[in-house]
């Protein structure tokens, strides 16, 4: 990969070293974008080695095996870091977006035997082969969205069999793609239907036969629930959530997407690294996540694409919480992985400032995943994953002008992809 160096930076976004760069930031302080304007960056390898003012440049001595980027007019910022997505699925679900433009709800749509069970269905079908390769021609059209590290998500197969084969193409995904991968286990996404009247049946299911594999072949890191209304209740997430943990696994939850029902209350009681979705939140829900380190983690383009409320991250911001942002890419609820989108999004319906969006695709999110050791900022030592937009006047253009595409180039440990 050899050595790169790019000048006339326009603005570096996000630099912060020492603490700064291992830790979300929350309340005020997510208003604040650490930034060097007419700046030089240098990496070499897959690492980022330098930066500075271009007034300080100190100048090139060795030119041998170097590339030379100018940046004139553009933005550097770390890659966007996705902490919630379901990449992993076996086809798109355009069907049921149909039956959505006629008024259909989500479960309405789950009622006639679309939603979760229509795609696990389907997966079930597929071999690991097939939905590998899918999956890596997913995650290449990812990057290319600037996009450097993303959570994926079992819960498609809901039996054993298959939701094992998720698990063990998403760990093959991890060892072949250049993307950074964290792997969660969401067997308990919704009820199969021959489980419909026998919950402790399919539980039962999970905690003895899907368990011991996904310990023995290392297969994920983080348990998940949908703990909501009609699918796991607050008790039945936590049945799972506590076993889960006797094998290491961290949870990551989906809760308050319709309805709260004490999933957060919960979630923080079991040192949750994130609570997701966060669609309806009362203020007992916001109270609870305070003095806590848990990641509230907001997914904008569900509610775009379902039309159910956004969560309320002005308000959350407003109680010194440490936002994050993600995409729920899905084939059901969200068939976008597009995160510029999701910042222009959170910027619109969710209130919130641009350079709090950035913080929260970069530094919040990057701690719902765990990654800040190497990902998340412009820091020297962490991982040259970053993007090379587009000329641009200021940042408040990249979610303004929604619908242009504003990713120049993407380097993702060091490669320009």
């Amino acid at each position: 990969m050899g050595k790169v160096f790019i000048k006339n930076i326009k603005s570096l976004l996000q630099v912060r070293e020492g603490e700064e760069s291992k830790n979300p930031v929350k309340g005020k302080e997510m208003a604040f974008l650490p930034q060097i304007k007419n700046a030089w960056l240098a990496i070499e390898n897959d690492l980022i080695v330098d930066y500075g003012k271009m007034e300080d440049w100190p100048g090139i001595t060795d030119w041998r095996d170097l590339e030379v980027i100018d940046a004139d007019e553009c933005f550097v910022m770390p890659t966007f870091i996705d902490s919630h997505t379901h990449s992993v699925f076996a086809t798109s679900r355009e069907e049921e977006f149909v039956d959505r433009t006629k008024g259909l709800t989500y479960q309405e749509i789950a009622e006639k035997g679309g939603g979760i069970l229509n795609s696990a269905k389907k997966l079930q079908n597929l071999s690991e082969d097939e939905l590998y390769k899918d999956a890596f021609e997913r995650l290449n059209k990812i990057m290319k969205q600037g996009t450097g590290a993303v959570e994926i998500k079992s819960g498609y197969g809901l039996t054993v069999e298959a939701e094992i084969k998720m698990l063990r193409v998403i760990k093959k995904l991890k060892e072949t793609h250049p993307i950074t991968i964290k792997a969660t286990f969401l067997g308990a996404h919704a009820y199969p239907s021959e489980f419909k009247n026998n919950h402790q049946g399919y539980l039962d299911l999970i905690v003895h036969e899907m368990l011991p594999i996904i310990k023995k072949e290392s297969l994920a890191e983080y348990v998940d629930a949908f703990c909501e209304t009609n699918y796991f209740s607050v008790e039945e997430t936590e049945f799972v959530v506590k076993e889960a943990l006797k094998i290491g696994l961290k949870p990551k939850v989906h809760v308050n997407q319709f309805t709260s029902i004490g999933g957060v209350q919960s979630c923080v009681q079991l040192d949750a690294i994130s609570v997701d979705h966060l669609e309806i939140m009362t203020d007992a829900d916001i109270d609870s996540l305070k003095n806590s380190t848990c990641i509230p983690t907001i997914l904008p383009s569900c509610s775009f694409f379902l039309s159910i409320p956004y969560a309320p991250a002005r308000k959350m911001i407003d109680a010194n919480l440490p936002v994050a942002i993600a995409t729920d890419f899905n084939p059901g609820s969200t068939p976008s992985y597009n995160m510029s989108f999701v910042v222009a999004l959170a910027c619109i319906k969710n209130k919130m400032l641009p350079k709090e969006a950035i913080n929260a695709v970069t530094l919040n999110s990057g701690a719902a995943m765990e990654v800040l050791g190497n990902l998340g900022s412009i820091t020297i030592g962490k991982k040259a994953s970053f993007i090379i937009t587009k000329p641009m006047k200021n940042l408040a253009y990249l979610p303004y002008s929604f619908g242009e595409s504003l990713i120049g180039e993407v380097f993702i440990s060091g490669k320009k992809i």
